[in-house]
C-alpha cells in the first residue's frame, strides 16, 4: 500500500472504513468515504448504504448522490436541499451543489493532487501486482500495482485461450482468443486473483494419422526444425490433396491413429516430435506478442480414465440415447440446445467428450495441488462455438458436478465476433507470423523516414516489431469484443487517431519530456519524494482534468472486471493520451520557474506510469523511444 498516501490522509483527516473502499490504493475511494461519512450522519443511515450511492457520473462536479435511491420519508428534493445547507467543507470535499433530488460534490483540488500523485508514485515502484494476486512466483505480471486491488484475494481461476490446432493455420479466431484471453488473465490478476493461463491444443485425432502418412512422402527434417508449424501445414495440405485421388490414404491414416491410441511407441514418438517442436515455435510467437502460458495442455493430455468415466456416467443417465447407427447421443432439445454426439459408432469419443473429461481432470488437479477447486474457469472461444460451449456446460451440470451448476458461476464462456477480411497483403495463407512480419516491415519503413530519430533507437527491428504488434492488438480490442470487425491495414498502421502506434507515440513523448529537460539541467529525481513537490502550483484546469483521469484508473480496472471488455481499458488509455496532448500547450515545462517545472514534470511522469500500466494490462510493451 502507499505510505505517502497514508501521510496525505493523516493530514487531511480521519476516514471511516468500508469493505469495498481502499483509499491507500484508490484515491477516489478517499473522497467517496468523506462524502458518505457526512451523508451517513445527516441522513442517519448506515455508511454501507450511503457509500454505494456516491457515484462519479456527474458532469457538474466530481461526484453525485441521487437521493431517491434512499427511499426516505418525504420528498427527495427536500432531503437534498437540507443536506446541502448543512454541508461543511473539509480537507476532502470543497463544495456541495444541490440540483433537484441530487447533490453534486466537488473535491478539494489540492487534496486530489497530493493523494493521486503520491499514490501513483508509491505504487509504481513498490508493491507489485504479483503480490496482490498471489502469483508472486509467476513471471510477466504487470509491473506497477497502481490501479490494482485485492478484491479477488484468495480466489483462483483457469483461463483457457488461444488453443491452435497443430498442423493447421493460426487463424484469426486463434488470434482474437489469444489477445482477449491474455488481457483477461492480466485483468483478473490486477483484481487480486490467482490465475493459471492454459493453452489447450488441438493435438490429437485422425489428422495426425494423415500427417504421419504425408510425412513419409512430403516431410523434410530441415524444414520441420526451421518452422514446424508452417511445414506441418504444408505436409497436411499435400496429403489431403493426395487423398482426393487415393482413398486408401484415409484408411492408412485411421490405422496409424489407432496405433497411437493403442500406445504404439513408434507412432507416438513421431507424434510427440511434431507436438514438441510445434509448442516450441508457439512459445516463440507468444513471447514475441508479450504473452505467456502456464500450462500447455491439449486433447492428448486428457487421461483415458477421465474420458471413460464421463462416458459411463452419461450412458447411465436418463438424458442419453442411442442412434440407429450405434452412436451415443445426449438429447438437450428440451433446453433448446439440440442433440450432441458423445461417442461415435466405432466407440471413439468426440471433442465434447474430451472436454467433459478434461474439465473434471482440471478440477481434481486444483483440489490436489491447491487444496480446493478453482473459483472460475473461463473459455475464450469465438461465437461460432456458442452452442458447443452451452452443450458442454449443460452436460456437466446434468452429470451432477456441483462446481458446474449455474448457481456457482464457476464456468464461463467469453465469446467474441469474427475478424473480417484478415489476410496478409500478399494474399498468402494466414499465419500469425505473416501478419506480424508485415506490420513490423511497414513500421520499420515509417521509422526510417526520420533519420535523426531513427539513429537514437537502440534496436530499430525490435521497436518496429513492438509497434506493429500494438497496431494489431489495439485494432482488435478497441471495439466491443462481441462485434465483428474488419481487419484494416491502413487504419491499423496509422500514427493518428485511436491506434496502437498512436498510443506508443504518446508514451514515448511522455518519456522524452524528462530526457530533453535533463539535458538542459532540469532533472526530476528518480525516487521522487512527494512531500518535497509544490503540488499547489498545479492549479490550472487542464492539470486538474488530467489528475482526475489518473485518479480514476483504479475504478476503470474494477469496471473492466465487471464488463470483461478490453475496450474499457483501451478507451481509458486514449482519454489519457488526448488529455496529455492538450496539456502540453498549457502546462509548459521548459522556461518555467524551477518548482513549477519540476511539479509539472512529476505530473507527466505519473501520466506516463498510468498510461504504461494500461498498456501493459492490454499486453502491450510500452516503448521508451521510437
Amino acid at each position: 500500500m502507499s505510505a505517502y498516501a497514508q501521510k496525505v490522509i493523516d493530514g487531511l483527516g480521519p476516514l471511516p472504513t468500508h469493505p469495498n473502499a481502499d483509499p491507500l490504493r484508490n484515491p477516489l475511494d478517499a473522497f467517496r468515504l468523506a462524502i458518505a461519512s457526512q451523508l451517513s450522519k445527516g441522513l442517519e443511515l448506515p455508511l454501507e448504504t450511503v457509500y454505494e450511492a456516491v457515484q462519479t457520473t456527474s458532469k457538474l462536479a466530481d461526484f453525485s448522490v441521487a437521493f431517491p435511491r434512499f427511499k426516505l420519508k418525504g420528498k427527495p428534493n427536500e432531503h437534498a436541499e437540507r443536506l446541502a445547507k448543512e454541508f461543511k467543507p473539509d480537507g476532502y470535499i470543497a463544495e456541495a451543489i444541490v440540483a433537484g433530488p441530487f447533490i453534486h460534490y466537488k473535491v478539494d483540488s489540492s487534496a486530489l493532487t497530493k493523494l493521486t500523485l503520491s499514490t501513483i508514485t508509491d505504487l509504481s515502484r513498490g508493491e507489485s501486482s504479483k503480490e496482490l494476486s498471489g502469483n508472486a512466483g509467476s513471471k510477466g505480471s504487470i509491473k506497477s500495482a497502481y490501479g490494482h486491488n485485492a478484491s479477488g484475494s484468495g480466489k483462483s481461476m483457469i483461463i483457457e485461450f488461444s488453443s491452435p490446432n497443430i498442423a493447421k493455420p493460426f487463424h484469426a479466431g486463434h488470434l482474437r482468443s489469444t489477445i482477449i484471453g491474455a488481457f483477461l488473465a492480466n485483468l483478473y490478476e490486477a483484481n487480486g486473483w490467482y490465475v493459471e493461463r492454459w493453452n489447450y491444443l488441438g493435438d490429437w485425432g485422425k489428422q495426425f494419422g494423415l500427417l504421419a502418412v504425408g510425412w513419409d512422402t512430403n516431410g523434410d527434417e530441415a524444414k520441420l526444425l526451421e518452422d514446424p508449424v508452417t511445414h506441418l501445414y504444408e505436409v497436411y495440405v499435400a496429403v489431403n490433396k493426395a487423398a482426393e485421388e487415393d482413398k486408401t490414404i484415409h484408411d492408412k491414416a485411421r490405422d496409424y491413429f489407432k496405433r497411437m491410441e493403442d500406445g504404439d511407441p513408434t507412432a507416438l514418438a513421431l507424434w510427440q516430435k511434431f507436438r514438441d517442436l510445434s509448442i516450441k515455435k508457439y512459445e516463440e510467437t507468444y513471447a514475441r506478442l508479450n504473452i505467456r502460458f502456464d500450462v500447455y495442455s491439449g486433447e492428448s493430455q486428457v487421461k483415458k480414465e477421465y474420458i471413460q468415466n464421463a462416458l459411463n456416467q452419461i450412458k447411465a443417465s436418463d438424458f442419453v440415447e442411442k442412434a440407429e447407427n450405434g452412436a451415443v447421443l445426449i438429447d438437450l432439445t428440451k433446453y433448446k440446445l439440440e442433440k450432441t454426439v458423445v461417442e461415435r459408432q466405432d466407440g471413439t469419443p468426440l471433442y465434447i467428450t474430451r472436454d467433459i473429461g478434461e474439465a473434471k481432470q482440471r478440477w481434481d488437479r486444483f483440489v490436489e495441488q491447491r487444496g480446493q477447486g478453482f473459483d472460475k474457469m473461463i473459455y475464450v472461444v469465438a461465437t461460432q462455438q456458442d452452442l458447443h460451449l452451452a452443450q458442454f456446460f449443460k452436460v456437466l451440470e446434468l452429470m451432477g458436478h456441483q462446481w458446474a451448476q449455474p448457481s456457482e458461476g464457476r464456468l464461463q464462456h467469453i465469446n467474441f465476433g469474427m475478424v473480417l477480411g484478415m489476410s496478409s497483403r500478399k494474399g498468402t495463407a494466414v499465419f500469425l507470423e505473416h501478419i506480424l512480419d508485415e506490420t513490423k516491415e511497414n513500421m520499420h519503413n515509417v521509422m526510417r523516414q526520420n533519420d535523426a530519430k531513427y539513429a537514437q533507437v537502440e534496436d530499430p527491428e525490435k521497436t518496429a516489431d513492438v509497434v506493429g504488434q500494438s497496431a494489431v492488438k489495439i485494432q482488435d480490442m478497441a471495439g466491443k469484443r462481441i462485434n465483428n470487425y474488419t481487419f484494416d491495414w491502413a487504419r491499423m498502421l496509422s500514427f493518428e487517431g485511436d491506434t496502437g502506434p498512436f498510443l506508443q507515440y504518446n508514451h514515448v513523448r511522455l518519456c522524452s519530456v524528462e530526457r530533453k529537460n535533463a539535458l538542459e539541467g532540469l532533472k526530476l529525481s528518480e525516487q521522487v519524494n512527494p512531500e518535497e513537490m509544490a503540488t499547489h502550483l498545479l492549479s490550472e484546469p487542464k492539470a486538474r482534468e488530467l489528475i482526475m483521469h489518473l485518479a480514476s484508473w483504479p475504478d476503470v480496472v474494477r469496471q473492466a472486471l465487471r464488463d470483461q471488455q478490453p475496450s474499457t481499458i483501451v478507451s481509458f488509455a486514449f482519454r489519457v493520451t488526448r488529455t496529455v496532448s492538450q496539456a502540453w500547450e498549457f502546462l509548459l515545462v521548459k522556461g518555467q520557474e524551477k518548482d513549477l517545472a519540476l511539479v509539472r514534470l512529476w505530473l507527466y511522469r505519473c501520466a506516463r506510469d498510468v498510461l504504461a500500466a494500461a498498456m501493459e494490462l492490454l499486453t502491450l510493451e510500452p516503448l521508451q523511444r521510437m
